[in-house]
């Protein structure tokens, strides 16, 4: 009789417990290759803005999340075959990745910006750009608008397989400037000691064709998790969460208008 309540006991200490272990957790992907929005610390974490973000996503939503690194010409093929569920890399929403991906609402938008030495005179018009040699990132959307717009211009466009080797040569005198996220570039460049001497030149490039609507949260078609994240971007950004996480690394609104 003693074993039978006991046991009695036990099943219902079972169905008391908390059902999380029923449940899958996110799979959320990310390239730690980009900071301040998302790197490596010493320890081996992963540490920056996308980060902090996506957990705090996580946490308005009550769900478990576990982060898949992953490079980021890789992240939209392994949402595709369902290695993650979602990818929040600072990813542009543009219309060429809408035919793979849906994307939830922009979390951050940030205009490009060209970096050449400072006082180096930049119009509006870019015709200064005329014979310059300005280094992109291959395969970035910041690659596709330097050849269609710089390039017709006269600029002499460089392709690199990082931001970080564009840098090096920019600071070597082997290219005249760079073109990138502004954000990137103050961070990564112009806030370094390598980066002493030069400065944001010209206007910012805000072209919906070449930089999208934004920085969204790409999950596959038709999946409704994007409905989920939407009113969990809205409900931190109404709690102040947001703030909080945004005035960590950044001195300005990152949200943009």
């Amino acid at each position: 009789m003693k074993k039978l309540v006991l046991l009695g006991a036990l099943a219902l200490s079972v169905l008391s417990l908390p059902t999380f272990a029923d449940e899958k957790p996110l799979k959320i992907g990310i390239e730690a290759a980009y900071p301040p929005f998302a790197s490596k610390a010493p320890d081996g974490s992963i540490v920056g803005f996308d980060y902090d973000i996506g957990n705090a996503l996580c946490e308005e939503m009550k769900v478990k999340c576990t982060w898949v690194e992953q490079e980021f010409d890789g992240l939209i093929p392994a949402l595709k075959v369902r290695k993650i569920d979602a990818i929040l890399s600072s990813m542009s929403i543009t219309e060429d990745r809408k035919k793979s991906v849906d994307f939830t609402n922009k979390y951050y938008n940030t205009p490009a910006r060209l970096v050449m030495k400072a006082g180096t005179p930049v119009s509006d018009s870019l015709a200064e750009l005329k014979g310059k040699n300005i280094g992109v990132q291959r395969g970035s959307i910041h690659e596709r608008f330097a050849r269609e717009v710089l390039a017709p211009l006269g600029a002499e466009i460089k392709p690199y397989g990082s931001q970080n080797e564009v840098y090096l040569d920019v600071a070597a005198g082997r290219l005249d400037g760079t073109v990138a996220d502004a954000t990137l570039l103050d961070d990564g460049f112009l806030k370094t000691d390598a980066g002493k001497g030069f400065a944001f030149v010209g206007p910012a490039f805000t072209d919906e064709k070449y930089f999208g609507d934004g920085i969204g949260i790409a999950v596959r078609k038709g999946d409704a998790l994007k409905d989920k994240i939407n009113t969990a971007i809205t409900a931190i950004r109404e709690s102040g969460k947001y703030k909080q996480i945004q005035d960590k690394y950044f001195a300005f609104d990152i949200y943009g208008k």
